[in-house]
């Protein structure tokens, strides 16, 4: 136990304040989707909210570390916009409820009900590294960079944690989302190289349309192939499952967008 003589008084009231908060019960509510951020609580200390089943898709740059802001000031501050930037605003365009920039990486949320348009928001921001991303910071500076795609579905809490306030400003203080979803998502897209985006099994269990489990026979003589090779993860003790799924295509520069728009469909 922190002394009285051992740190400033100040100090030593806030983490017994914080104390106090830990000793007393948590209050609980469930609700079925991710609310918008202002009904996120922040005023009650120990009230926190619950939402079964929610969908995390987490990017973030591949060897964005070699990247120097003393030497490339200008390249750097171009590449983290662009990536940062457009996976931004198409998780924003297949209408996910919660965007969040955490440095070089981007996690979006999903309702368990958009589990079909979560994909057809990785695959497209996948085709854009690939087609797009990749080549043109290639070309210009010589680089090589790519993204690291996952995906994970699991019951989640969230509250808001920090300051309400601070000198009229609310910026010291953030949502939380305690449980699975954001942190396996990341992990399995530590896995990933460039062109492959790793699921967890219980993500890929809402398939079961031909349109998401097989290619359109483009590039294999008109012959459609599974498109998803199962991986194992059994010795993987920082995962909370066996088994994942990866895949490797992109948007069919022929059947693409027409499979997108199906793909979504798949949720009503």
């Amino acid at each position: 136990m922190i002394s009285e003589t051992q740190i400033l008084k100040s100090l030593k009231e806030i983490i017994d304040d914080e104390l106090g908060n830990y000793k007393n019960k948590r209050s609980i509510t469930v609700v079925n989707r991710i609310p918008d951020t202002t009904k996120i609580p922040i005023e009650k200390p120990n009230y926190w909210l619950k939402i079964p089943d929610v969908i995390c898709v987490f990017v973030d740059m591949i060897n964005s570390t070699l990247l120097s802001a003393n030497k490339h000031d200008n390249s750097t501050a171009g590449i983290y916009r662009l990536f940062t930037s457009t996976a931004v605003r198409i998780f924003d365009e297949f209408e996910s409820p919660y965007i969040d920039v955490k440095g070089d990486g981007i996690f979006a949320l999903f309702n368990s009900d958009q589990a079909h348009r979560v994909l057809a928001a990785a695959v497209t921001f996948k085709t854009f590294i690939e087609e797009e991303f990749t080549p043109r910071i290639k070309k210009e500076i010589d680089f090589t960079i790519g993204a690291h795609i996952g995906i994970d579905q699991k019951t989640v809490l969230v509250r808001k944690l920090g300051l309400k306030r601070y000198e009229g400003r609310t910026d010291r203080q953030n949502e939380v989302w305690a449980g699975k979803p954001v942190n396996m998502a990341a992990k399995l897209s530590s896995l990933t190289n460039a062109g492959e985006l790793l699921v967890s099994d219980r993500y890929f269990d809402n398939f079961s349309s031909e349109l998401v489990l097989k290619s359109c026979g483009c590039g294999s003589d008109g012959k459609k192939i599974d498109l998803w090779n199962e991986i194992d993860l059994s010795e993987e003790d920082k995962f909370d499952f066996d088994k994942a799924y990866l895949l490797k295509t992109r948007w069919c520069s022929i059947h693409g967008k027409e499979y997108c728009e199906k793909i979504i469909e798949l949720d009503d």
